[in-house]
């Protein structure tokens, strides 16, 4: 049999593949297809108020009866302080007055005005709706609050981007480790925001099996059957895919940024700190030109909330260079079908 069992068994899914929690592009209505295709979905409710993640997991119940993971970022919130308050002062002038030269109209928050969440309000909310998988990333939860999921019969599984990061997973008991190589799209799993492991996935994987003993799932780099069979060989139990899905019918990017994907190259992808504050791979603009090695860029989460209204009103204008379209460094052609049926043709591609 090609597929390893040990995560399908204890998922309660038929194939160990997993869709990768992208927030921004991924969906209910995607995880709800990749359950469909007999893999695991994934519900990104990032830092989402504890509300606004209930009535996620509730939509993604009312679209599938089979289990998915819900994700949240586990990040360390910056203290406001006089330091931070100037800088963001002047980064919210800065992207003001950068809009405007481009015809962007925009009015951003102040600081007081904008709210940030930790996660143990989504915690309680994934207990209270008795979804039984989570997976989380930026860190490593509390004890105490992974002592209450597992208290609630609840799977952790956990993300690392050093050997480090999983050996401190595996002892804190995380039920399963996803190993994300600097390839992936997206924003990094890292522990730290600032000093990220820039470590390749194969070399990373190779190393991270040697040290624990918990299930790993691969990330980075999966969009065809020899890149499975790679991971598989070094010892992967699952595999996440993620940017493969981007264009697929069920995704929440628009046309316009579907289009861009198209026609992206190499040179064109990058990580970047600029919209988020923490270190993300995507595609370069002239917003992450503009940004990328500035004095502007504040801690996650300031930043981001900060240029999400910039975001919003780039993607109502249909402007590319000012969204963040994360994406993978592995370029192939971006299947506009659905994601159920996207993951079907990969899995039947590995028999």
């Amino acid at each position: 049999m090609f597929w390893p069992g040990k995560i399908s068994k204890k998922l309660n899914i038929e194939y160990p593949v997993i869709q990768a929690p992208m927030f921004g592009a991924s969906t209910p209505e995607m995880a709800a297809a990749a359950s469909k295709a007999s893999c695991l979905g994934s519900l990104a409710i990032a830092d989402l108020s504890g509300e606004v993640s209930i009535q996620l997991m509730r939509e993604t119940k009312r679209l599938t009866d089979k289990p998915f993971a819900v994700n949240i970022f586990v990040h360390k919130i910056a203290e406001i302080t006089d330091a931070l308050k100037d800088q963001y002062t002047k980064t919210k002038r800065f992207i003001e007055d950068l809009a405007g030269r481009n015809n962007i109209e925009i009015d951003l928050p102040e600081l007081t005005d904008i709210k940030v969440n930790t996660y143990h309000e989504q915690i309680d909310a994934v207990i209270e709706e008795k979804c039984r998988i989570l997976s989380f990333t930026f860190g490593n939860i509390d004890d105490e609050s992974i002592q209450k999921l597992k208290e609630n019969r609840i799977i952790l599984i956990g993300t690392c981007t050093s050997v480090g990061e999983a050996l401190e997973l595996e002892k804190s008991g995380i039920d399963l480790i996803c190993v994300q190589g600097i390839e992936a799209g997206g924003h990094r799993g890292s522990f730290e925001a600032d000093d990220i492991p820039q470590i390749g996935g194969l070399s990373l994987f190779s190393e991270v099996y040697d040290s624990v003993n918990v299930p790993l799932i691969y990330a980075g780099g999966i969009y065809n059957a020899k890149t499975i069979r790679a991971a598989k060989e070094l010892g992967a139990e699952g595999f996440q895919v993620g940017s493969m899905l981007l264009a697929s019918r069920e995704s929440a990017l628009q046309n316009f940024e579907k289009e861009r994907l198209k026609h992206i190259h190499e040179k064109d992808i990058m990580l970047t700190k600029s919209f988020s504050g923490r270190y993300a791979r995507g595609v370069k603009n002239k917003f992450i030109e503009a940004l990328e090695n500035s004095e502007y860029i504040l801690p996650y989460p300031y930043q981001n909330k900060l240029t999400g209204i910039l975001r919003k009103a780039a993607r109502s204008a249909k402007n590319t260079e000012f969204v963040n379209l994360w994406v993978g460094q592995s370029i192939h052609q971006y299947s506009e079908s659905s994601a159920e049926d996207i993951l079907k043709n990969l899995i039947r591609s590995c028999k």
